[in-house]
Parts: structure tokens; C-alpha cells; sequence
């Protein structure tokens, strides 16, 4: 609470001790000024402003511009206090304010501190008789109306706008009428049950709630051991740090209680299939063997698991409610690829992404058509980065793999033969040629495309390099994303096109001429930047590969702001799909 809301508050408590000694009060509770009038002379002299703040103390109103909304639209009626002070109303949001640590939000941001003052105040007000105090009430009334509205907003759309911290943000902001869900919960008698509504239905989010509360108690109580350094610990051993091992492990419920082992020093199988369990959840190679890069994992302090999961949660909370069904979602820092078809994973498969030099963008679209044999039109930057030295090295390559050299664009576009070019004479700054790669078993898109048109040039697409599929960190791309498994997820995506059936797909990637196919159902497609998560109720961490939760974590311990962008009319809060 700040200093000069303390100083009003013990001033106004005097004045009612003084107050009820000179009037012989009786106890019970005398009409309410008008804080009708309040309300409206404080957000009308705000609005009169240059900048329509408003202010409590020293608390900023927030949402202020909603905040008038609401009373306007209502009247200036007051919603959480009455001829008994504050309401159960009130009380029920203060309660539910408390909660926003749950959420990975800090209940500091909306106010609570200050409305509990004030609802003490205005008890005591109450108790003693014979008036309230006007003032007092319409803080209360702007601090309640500010905190729901705030709160709201930041459990429907995200306490930070993604567009401030995301350059290829493309979503549009996840709007809700706000005000109409305060007027809501104030006529239905329950406050919590609509708020609750707010956040995002998706069972992960809620999954990842149950996690949170499950790693600030590991917090609490001191979090988990940390495993020395020393040779790598495997199966069959004797040392002195497997049960250091051991009791990690069990505080992540990666294996049973710590304490059930005949010999405590020994590597057992139970602990081999718990390392094994924990490295799968963390992205690791599978080998049930605990090396530099497992021990680092598990060194990792649980408070920055508990950051990692904020940030995880927020990412949630910028999507749309409704993701489209079905949908293609792909985890950038996972390498995975998932069909998502009534909740269920209808096809998935591994992918690889852009490197950390040429990233992989985070935006959604739709998938609109599908291109079979393409041509690769070879973007200028990769043709005189990275193609040009390998030519130089080796000019036979131009031919070799199928590219053909043009001079110019469109229709007078003139091939060049590649024979003819002094490659050792070219650099990247004067390169002044158009690559294109014919279909063919070289081709870097491979057999299939497919297309979700966008300003980053991005698609999914087959590969060659079937290879890179092995590795574990899968970062070879030049941004676009190469797909395992394309005839399923080609076949997948045209079961609503009349024959195209797994063996149709496999017979036109036989072919060698290029053909476009437009999908009958167009199918939203998610480029998503997740670093933990939760499957089936399991908690799973990957590294962060290109550096992006660092910005998420620092915009979420920021004051809190309110974006007017995410908060509109509910007519234009629509599901992906239906755009």
C-alpha cells in the first residue's frame, strides 16, 4: 500500500473515533453519501485530463478507460460496497486476487494490498457508525473494478502483448468484452466462477497450474539436491552420489520413494529407467546414463524450472481459445510436429527448424494448398550465402544437383548456362543471379510442399537429408520447417479431397512434374515456441534454443501494463478457425 493511502486511511480512522465519541453512536449503520457523485466527478475530472489517468493514492488505475466504461454503462452504481460496506462481492475477489500466484501472476499487481486496507477501513466504518466515507468508497469501488478488469484481461489474453516482445506475432489480440463479464459476475453472485472462465480451456493450461503448484512447494521446502560432478554414472555402479541421484529423481517423481532400495549405492534398473525417464522428458538422448548434459539438466534450480513454466504459461494465455480442430501445431524448441484432432494427437512426427542464424519464426496461419514436386526457388540470402561457396568449390554441383541459373524475373527471365560463369569471381555482395532447383532426388523441398502463405516465406516441406531426423537437437534448417512422415501428413491433410487416397499421394510424389493441389478444408497451422509443457498430465522442459524466454520472463516481472489492443468488443473475439 503506498505511504499517502496509509496517511489518509489513519487520519480517516481518527476522525471516526473522534466522530462516534461526540455523536453517542448506536451502532447501526447510517445511509451512504453519495458515492454515485464521487464515482462520477473522478473519472470525469480523470478524463478531462491530458491523459486520462486515474489514481488512488499513489495506485494507478490501470484499465482506466474500461473502468469509466463500466460505470458509465451502469450508472455510476457502485458494485462491491453497500449500506453494509463492502459486499461478499468483494470479499470473494480479494480472495480470488490472493490466488493469482496460481497462475503465474502476482497478486501484488491488482491492488490487493490497498482493497484489503480499505475494506478494514470501511468495516470498521461500518461497525462504528453512523457514515462511511464517501472518498473511501469510491477508492474501494476504482481499486475492486481495476483489479477484476486487469486480472481479467491478463488470464484471457496474457499479462504482456506478444506483439512487444514477438516481431512475427501475427495472431490478432484475443479481445473480450471485460466489462460485460464484471457486469456478469456482479448480477450472478459469483465472482470466482467467471474469472475462472477467463483463462484458456485448454487442459494443458489447467495441467500446467497443478505443475506450478507442485514445483513452488519442491521451492518451499528447499528444492532438490544437486548432483556432484564426477565420471558418468550408469547401470551396475557403486558410488557415493547415487543416492543424491536417487533422491533428485524422486523429488520430480521420475522414480518411487528415495528410501526403497536394498543398496544404496548401487546403480540399480529402477534408477536407469528414472534417469531414462527423466531425459525423455527433458529432450535428452535416451540412454539411462547420467553424463555432463543429463547431470546439467537435473542441476537446473528449481526456481528457474518454476520461471520456465511462467513463461510457458503466458505463451498459452496469447493463443486463441480456440485453436481450430483440427490443427497442426508445431513445437519449435521440441523439433515435434502434432495433428491435433478432438484433443487427441491424430499424427505426429519430428521436424527440423531454422538454426539459430536463420530462426524459425512464431506466427500461425492456414494451410491452403499443397504442392507436389515442386520447384525450389532458392531465396537471393541462401543463394549467395550458401550455395555460391559450394559452387565455387565445386561448379559441377550446379548441374549435378539440378539447379538451373536464370538472369532476371518473370517471363524475361533468361536461363544462364552454368558453364559459362566465372563462380571464382562472384562474391555474396555482387552475386547477381536467381537460383532454382528442378524436382528431382536432390531437391531440398524433396517431394511435397506445404503451403500456408506468409511474409516470412515459411512452409513445411520434405527433405532429402532424412538423416537429420536422428539427431537429437534438430536445428539445420534455413527457417523453414522439414517434415518426418510427409506422405501421412499430406494424405492427412486432403481427406477431404475426393481420391486422395495414402497411395495416391505416394504415386503423384513419384512423378516428376510439379502440381498444385488446393485443400477443400483449409487447416490452421500453429508455429509455437514451447519450452515446457505438459503431456498426459507429464511435465516436459527443453532448452531454450534461441534465447527467447529470457524477454518473456523480464516483460512478466515489469509492472504490470493494460493493453487497450486485446480489450474490445466480444463480437471481435472470434476462433481461429473461423478466419
Amino acid at each position: 500500500m503506498s505511504s499517502s493511502l496509509r496517511v489518509r486511511l489513519q487520519a480517516l480512522v481518527a476522525a471516526l473515533c473522534v466522530l462516534g465519541v461526540l455523536l453517542g453512536m448506536d451502532g447501526s449503520p447510517r445511509p451512504l453519501d453519495d458515492i454515485e457523485t464521487q464515482l462520477r466527478r473522478r473519472i470525469e475530472s480523470a478524463q478531462a485530463g491530458s491523459t486520462a489517468a486515474m489514481t488512488v493514492g499513489d495506485e494507478q488505475v490501470r484499465a482506466h478507460r474500461l473502468v469509466a466504461q463500466y460505470y458509465r454503462q451502469n450508472g455510476f452504481e457502485p458494485g462491491w460496497t453497500g449500506p453494509d460496506g463492502p459486499t461478499p462481492l468483494a470479499d470473494s475477489l480479494l480472495a480470488v486476487l490472493q490466488e493469482a500466484h496460481t497462475d503465474g501472476l502476482r497478486p501484488s499487481d491488482y491492488h490487493v494490498s490497498s482493497i484489503d486496507s480499505l475494506r478494514r477501513l470501511l468495516q470498521a466504518q461500518v461497525d462504528a457508525g453512523p457514515s462511511m466515507d464517501a472518498g473511501a468508497l469510491a477508492d474501494f469501488e476504482l481499486l475492486c473494478t481495476d483489479a477484476f478488469l486487469l486480472y481479467g484481461t491478463h488470464l484471457h489474453s496474457g499479462r504482456v502483448d506478444p506483439v512487444e516482445l514477438v516481431s512475427t506475432w501475427t495472431l490478432p489480440p484475443q479481445r473480450t468484452d471485460l466489462p460485460r463479464h464484471l457486469q456478469a459476475a456482479l448480477m450472478n453472485g459469483d465472482v470466482r466462477a467467471t474469472l475462472d472462465a477467463l483463462r484458456p480451456p485448454q487442459p494443458e493450461y489447467a495441467s500446467f497450474r497443478r505443475a506450478l503448484a507442485r514445483y513452488r512447494v519442491l521451492e518451499a521446502s528447499g528444492g532438490w539436491f544437486t548432483v556432484p560432478d564426477g565420471p558418468t554414472l550408469e547401470q551396475g555402479m557403486k558410488d557415493p552420489r547415487v543416492p543424491v541421484l536417487r533422491e533428485r529423481l524422486a523429488a520430480t517423481g521420475d522414480i518411487a520413494e528415495a528410501s526403497s532400495v536394498d543398496d544404496s549405492l548401487r546403480f540399480d534398473e529402477a534408477l536407469r529407467q528414472g534417469v531414462a525417464r527423466f531425459q525423455e522428458r527433458h529432450g535428452l538422448d535416451i540412454d539411462g546414463v547420467v553424463g555432463p548434459a543429463t547431470r546439467a539438466a537435473m542441476n537446473v534450480p528449481v526456481g528457474e524450472r518454476i520461471r520456465q513454466i511462467e513463461v510457458n504459461m503466458e505463451r498459452w494465455r496469447w493463443l486463441p481459445h480456440d485453436l481450430g480442430n483440427p490443427h497442426v501445431m508445431v513445437n519449435i524448441a521440441d523439433f515435434w510436429l502434432r495433428v491435433v484432432e478432438d484433443g487427441d494427437n491424430a499424427l505426429q512426427m519430428r521436424v527440423v527448424v531454422g538454426t539459430q542464424y536463420r530462426q524459425t519464426p512464431i506466427f500461425s496461419d492456414r494451410i491452403s494448398y499443397l504442392v507436389f514436386n515442386p520447384y525450389w526457388h532458392v531465396p537471393p540470402r541462401i543463394a549467395a550465402e550458401d550455395k555460391l561457396p559450394e559452387f565455387q568449390r565445386d561448379p559441377s554441383l550446379v548441374s549435378r544437383w539440378g539447379f538451373e541459373v536464370l538472369r532476371g524475373w518473370g517471363a524475361d527471365a533468361q536461363r544462364v548456362d552454368p558453364t559459362t560463369i566465372a563462380w571464382d569471381r562472384l562474391s555474396a555482395q555482387t552475386f547477381p543471379y536467381r537460383l532454382r532447383q528442378r524436382p528431382g532426388p536432390y531437391n531440398a523441398l524433396g517431394r511435397v510442399k506445404f503451403m500456408f502463405p506468409n511474409r516470412h516465406n515459411v512452409y513445411l516441406h520434405d527433405t532429402p537429408s532424412r538423416s537429420l531426423f536422428g539427431q537429437t537437437a534438430r536445428t539445420f534448417s534455413s527457417g523453414c520447417i522439414r517434415v518426418e512422415y510427409p506422405v501421412e501428413l499430406a494424405a492427412y491433410l486432403l481427406q477431404d479431397n475426393a481420391g486422395w487416397t495414402t497411395e495416391r499421394v505416394q504415386e503423384e510424389m513419384e512423378k516428376q512434374d510439379e502440381r498444385t493441389v488446393v485443400l477443400q478444408q483449409k487447416v490452421p497451422v500453429h508455429l509455437l515456441y514451447w519450452t515446457a509443457w505438459m503431456e498426459e498430465g507429464t511435465l516436459h522442459f527443453r532448452k531454450d534454443i534461441y534465447q527467447r524466454d529470457g524477454a518473456v520472463a523480464s516483460a512478466l516481472a515489469a509492472p504490470a501494463a493494460f493493453s487497450s489492443r486485446r480489450s474490445a468488443s466480444a463480437a471481435s473475439s472470434r476462433s481461429f478457425q473461423d478466419r
